[in-house]
């Protein structure tokens, strides 16, 4: 079974200096039929206006996930990390414990595109921790390229959860299939593009929810760049 989730169902808001859409509750967006998918608990795709951001605040219990589109994100947190974050690096967070840190658009002319994303832990209360990492993936287009997984597999980055993220480039024509086993769900997130997940058409920021389904097949209808959640 695939259940769309288009882009234009999703919660939104405006605040002149963040434009952001929520795929699940978020904030004041709460829809009681999209809280999460799986251990799945936040996609927001935010626009972010130049010299503008997020000031220091606490996260708890929670593995997050940044992925830049375009521009880029200057990260400081509590626990001794400042970094800039690019497209093609993966950042992670585990927020454990506690922890507090600030986002700001580090351009003062541009705006920064990104995906944040929200996985909950298999485990509560671990010590706070931070990585990141540059996968580039757009250097070897048409295939799926690991960024997150439980134990940093394969040179992924570590998430505390039974979970793969996979990121991808691909040129239009492209094909490519994923073999999902019997008892894992998936979710796609189209960032740019179009592409069809077995026949079915999603465009630039639409979701995809999957579940009794083993094998996916996605072809790329224009250049696209997509996100794969493989999820207990």
């Amino acid at each position: 079974m695939i259940t769309i989730r288009k882009a234009n169902e999703r919660g939104h808001a405006n605040h002149g200096w963040l434009d952001t859409y929520h795929t699940f509750s978020f904030a004041s967006y709460q829809n009681p039929e999209h809280i999460q998918f799986r251990s799945l608990r936040v996609i927001n795709e935010d626009r972010i206006g130049s010299g503008a951001g997020f000031g220091t605040h606490g996260h708890r219990d929670m593995e997050i996930i940044t992925y830049v589109l375009d521009g880029a994100l200057e990260h400081k947190d509590n626990i001794g990390n400042g970094s800039i974050i690019q497209p093609g690096e993966v950042q992670r967070m585990s927020a454990g414990t506690g922890i507090l840190h600030s986002e700001y658009n580090h351009s003062k002319n541009d705006s920064v595109h990104l995906y944040q994303i929200w996985i909950i832990p298999d485990e509560m209360g671990i010590q706070p921790s931070y990585e990141q990492k540059s996968f580039h993936v757009e250097k070897d287009p048409g295939k799926l390229h690991l960024v997150a997984a439980k134990g940093g597999k394969n040179g992924a980055v570590t998430v505390h959860q039974d979970m793969g993220l996979y990121a991808g480039v691909l040129k239009t024509g492209d094909r490519l299939s994923y073999a999902l086993d019997r008892d894992r769900y998936a979710w796609i997130q189209v960032a740019r593009g179009e592409i069809t997940l077995n026949g079915i058409a999603l465009k630039t920021s639409d979701g995809a929810a999957v579940s009794e389904e083993t094998d996916l097949d996605i072809e790329a209808k224009e250049d696209a760049e997509i996100l794969l959640f493989d999820l207990a």
